[in-house]
């Protein structure tokens, strides 16, 4: 890994871009139910909304990617885009880690969806990888908000800020509940990189 910058290996879904009130708009349609009865507190897999008896999550989400354009038209999460454009001018490389290539024969809708959307929303990114095991890539500090995302990069011995949502409840942190607090807390951790303090990761993880 390259020890001349400080990388910050970012996760987009439910992250960046508000994933989960995407597609809680995109299953009411698709269920042919109002939005209200669609609770916002979610698992990973969204089994509360009862999609198992129409196919499933993985037919709601490509019907979300190809037929709806989730990944272009999501919006992003309050603060996010200004406080990466922040940590980019701050000299903190930007690392995009994302797996959504999970699905056959849509990849090229899939990263065309993303890099439009990355642009639409001024997004600054040095590197955008499309990866499942995230730690290979390398980053500093990770933030991601899927529990076995976060349990694999940590057994891998990388650094993982916990972004809060209804699907992580139970992780440890550290832990952001909006972007004001990942920006303090990666700047906190580049802070400890240059100086090679251990406060923010106690254990080393």
């Amino acid at each position: 890994m390259d020890e001349t910058e400080f990388i910050f290996g970012v996760d987009l879904d439910g992250v960046v871009g508000d994933f989960y009130g995407a597609m809680r708009e995109i299953a009411a349609e698709w269920l042919d139910k109002p939005i209200s009865q669609l609770t916002e507190n979610v698992s990973f897999g969204f089994e509360e909304w009862g999609i198992d008896d129409f196919g499933g999550y993985d037919r709601l989400h490509r019907f979300a990617v190809t037929q709806r354009a989730l990944f272009r038209n999501m919006k992003p999460l309050k603060n996010a885009s200004a406080v990466l454009r922040k940590l980019s001018a701050y000299g903190i490389r930007i690392r995009i880690i994302t797996h959504r290539l999970f699905l056959k024969y849509s990849h090229k809708t899939t990263i065309t969806q993303t890099v439009e959307w990355l642009d639409s929303y001024d997004i600054p990114y040095w590197d955008l990888c499309f990866m499942k095991d995230k730690g290979a890539v390398g980053a500093h500090v990770y933030i991601d908000d899927t529990p076995i995302n976060i349990e694999l990069l940590r057994a891998n011995r990388c650094k993982c800020i916990v972004f809060s949502n209804s699907t992580n409840q139970g992780v440890k942190g550290p832990r952001a509940n909006n972007w004001l607090d990942v920006e303090n807390l990666v700047l906190r951790a580049k802070e400890e990189w240059s100086t090679g303090a251990r406060g923010l990761f106690e254990d080393g993880v």
